[in-house]
Order: structure tokens, then C-alpha cells, then sequence
């Protein structure tokens, strides 16, 4: 592969990549005014963040058959034109329902391009870590992008429904470089389902282990994300320095986040970096139950979060022996771990609405770290045999 022929694809994986969080990060900013314009109580809300994390789970399997059926590149340009036109829809969100439909839509689109992305990258690049570095690190500026970026938009515009549909124009800049390959319909590549052995894969203990962790670190992130700024709040912290808080959490995650799967490849310690970045992330969680810091806490839970964030995406591709198993075992470990990491926001928001504050939720996340790195412990020996999905005979 030349110099052109790598660095499309490149920008390609980045372009799509930014587009699959800030849909759902832009509304924690917002999440406030939404509420108080639409009337919305703090459960219902949450479910701006939790139905869409919950898509993204349940419909990652048809990943799979979308990209046998069309190609790759196909099954990504219509996920990135259903996300971009969920986006654009938020412009005429006058009651929850449109907001709730939005989040449905855009969690699908999500579910498709987050497994196939994977595949791609295990098909085209012999050393994908630097990749899945470029990668992750997109999502994360993506991410950082949605919630520093909404509360200036909905001044700019007057209106945070503007706001929130603004983001639809990263899916047509996407659109430019994934709807070429689309048309070029012999270069496009598409996986084949029918050698693996859907039995044997879902009996794998590493392969159930490995969905585990990245639906406890899911877990954490999504709902970090949804609700520190509203932990800042109840601190006493004004809305904007809430929202800079998780600004600082995003950029704190990107050197993370490009890093560590390099570094992870380079030295072959996985458990040394698994096990400290959830420590950061625990540490972080204790500061914040304490209502200490919080700045301080956002850096280090960002840091932690960008490590772990990379590592899930990073494993099922190293993992796997060829495109078709990295893809087969990013939906499954998307699929369990989405609908899993959907039930921490909703969970916040409950707590909240019960106890009249975060310090039970904290509690809970908390715990929720301490069990992923009992996993980690699991997953951490780089030298044991990789997953080796049997392939089913004709």
C-alpha cells in the first residue's frame, strides 16, 4: 500500500470516527436547559445519553450482516448519513419525543460504523495500533468537541436545538471520502460471516471476559460524561465552569487515548496498563465522593477513561486473526457492552431523583471500577493464546 492509498483510509477512519460521540455528548451541557425547556424530569433525560448507548449495543450484531450484504465502506456510509440526518433532526426538537427519536436513530447508525471501523482497520493495516491510536483519539476529540463546543453554539445560535443539529455536518464531511469507496464497488471489501462459528464464540471465556471489561469501562465513561457536569453543580460550581470540567475530562483522555495502545504494543505489559488506568479513574471517583477537587478529579478520571477507552477498542482487533473475526468480536463485545453501559446513566439519574443527590451514584461507580479490574487481572497476560474462532465447515 503506497503513501495515498494509507493515508485515505486514515482520514477516512478519523472523519467517521468523529462523528460517532459528539451526538450524544453535546446534550450533557445542554442537558439543563433541555430539561427545563421540554419538561423533562432528571430519569427521563438521562435517556438522551442511555437510549442511544443502549442502540449502539443492541443493533452492533446487524453490523455484521449489513457489511456482507453491501461491503464495508457501504454499511459505513449509510450508518454516517443516518447519524448525520438523527443530528440535523434535533433542529426541530420542540417536545422529548423528537429528542428521544433522535437518540434512537443516531444510536443505530452508531451500533453499524463502531464494529465495522474495526474490521476495516484489521483489514488494511498490518500495524494497527498506531491506527487504533488515530482512532480512538478522533472519538475522544469528538467527544470533547460535543460538550466544549454546545453551550457557544446554542449562544451563538440563540437556540440549543441549532445547536445540537450543528453536528450534522461532520457526517457530510465524512460522507465525501467513505461515498467514493461506496462507488467503487471493486475495491470494496466485505467480510464473510459464514466461516465462524457463532457457538464456539459465544462459549469462549476470554471472548466473554473481554466483553465484560468494555461494558464496565462503557459503563463509566457514558455515564461520567452525562452527569459530571451536573456533579459539578450540585457542588456549588456555576454551569459554565461545569461544563469546562468535562472539557478538561475529554482533552485529558486524548494523550491518553493515543498512546497507550502504542505504548501497550511496544512493551507488551497490558495488565500494567489496564490496571493503572482504572486506578486513576478510581482515585478520581474517591475525590469526587469526598467533593474534593473536582478539576483535579476530571483530569485524572480523563486520563484513566482515555487509557481503558483505547484498550477496549484496541483488543478485539489484537484478538483476532483477520477482519472478519476483529469485526464479529467488536459486535459482541459492543453489543453486551453498550447494553450494559446504557443502565449507568439511567441509573444516576434514578439515584438522583431519589436520594436528592450523587453520593449513592458515586458510590456505585466506584464499584463498578473495582470489579472491572478484577477482570483485568483476567485479561491482563498478553503471552496467553489469542481467540481463534473455529470455522465452520461447508
Amino acid at each position: 500500500m503506497n503513501a495515498k492509498q494509507t493515508i485515505i483510509p486514515i482520514i477516512a477512519i478519523i472523519l467517521a470516527s468523529f462523528n460517532l460521540r459528539p451526538v450524544i455528548t453535546s446534550v450533557s451541557p445542554l442537558l439543563g436547559i433541555i430539561r427545563e425547556s421540554l419538561h423533562m424530569s432528571a430519569a427521563t433525560a438521562s435517556l438522551l445519553t442511555s437510549l442511544a448507548v443502549l442502540c449502539m449495543g443492541l443493533f452492533a450484531p446487524f453490523a455484521i450482516q449489513l457489511a456482507n450484504r453491501w461491503s464495508i465502506e457501504r454499511a459505513i456510509a449509510y450508518s454516517l448519513i443516518l447519524i448525520g440526518l438523527a443530528t440535523a433532526a434535533r433542529f426541530f426538537a420542540y417536545s422529548a419525543w423528537v429528542m428521544l427519536v433522535t437518540a434512537f436513530l443516531s444510536g443505530i447508525g452508531i451500533a453499524i460504523a463502531g464494529p465495522l471501523l474495526s474490521g476495516y482497520i484489521k483489514e488494511k493495516f498490518s500495524n494497527p495500533s498506531r491506527v487504533i491510536g488515530l482512532y480512538s483519539l478522533a472519538l475522544v476529540v469528538g467527544a470533547g468537541l460535543g460538550s466544549g463546543l454546545s453551550i457557544p453554539l446554542s449562544n451563538l445560535f440563540h437556540s440549543w436545538q441549532a445547536s445540537a443539529a450543528s453536528w450534522a455536518i461532520l457526517a457530510l464531511i465524512a460522507l465525501v471520502f467513505w461515498w467514493k469507496p461506496v462507488e467503487q464497488k471493486s475495491g470494496a471489501a466485505k467480510p464473510s460471516s459464514t466461516g465462524i462459528n457463532v457457538k464456539h464464540m459465544l462459549t469462549n471465556q476470554k471472548a466473554w471476559l473481554l466483553t465484560g471489561f468494555f461494558g464496565l469501562m462503557a459503563f463509566m465513561f457514558y455515564t461520567i460524561m452525562a452527569w459530571l457536569p451536573p456533579i459539578a453543580e450540585n457542588m456549588g460550581y456555576s454551569k459554565h465552569d461545569a461544563g469546562m470540567m468535562l472539557t478538561l475530562l475529554t482533552v485529558a483522555q486524548m494523550p491518553a487515548t493515543f498512546l497507550v495502545p502504542i505504548l501497550n504494543n511496544r512493551f507488551q505489559h497490558r495488565a500494567v496498563w489496564l490496571i493503572s488506568s482504572s486506578s486513576l479513574e478510581l482515585i478520581g471517583l474517591l475525590m469526587l465522593l469526598f467533593s474534593y477537587n473536582p478539576w483535579l478529579s476530571s483530569m485524572l478520571i480523563g486520563i484513566g477513561a482515555g487509557g481503558l477507552f483505547s484498550l477496549g477498542l484496541t483488543l478485539p482487533i489484537d484478538e483476532a486473526k483477520d477482519m472478519s473475526e476483529a469485526s464479529f468480536l467488536a459486535a459482541m463485545t459492543q453489543s453486551v457492552g453498550f447494553v450494559f453501559a446504557a443502565l449507568g446513566p439511567f441509573f444516576v439519574g434514578l439515584v438522583r431523583d431519589f436520594t436528592g443527590n450523587f453520593s449513592v451514584a458515586i458510590i456505585g461507580m466506584i464499584i463498578i471500577v473495582l470489579a472491572m479490574v478484577l477482570i483485568q487481572l483476567k485479561i491482563g497476560n498478553q503471552n496467553q493464546p489469542h481467540i481463534h474462532m473455529k470455522k465452520t465447515t461447508s
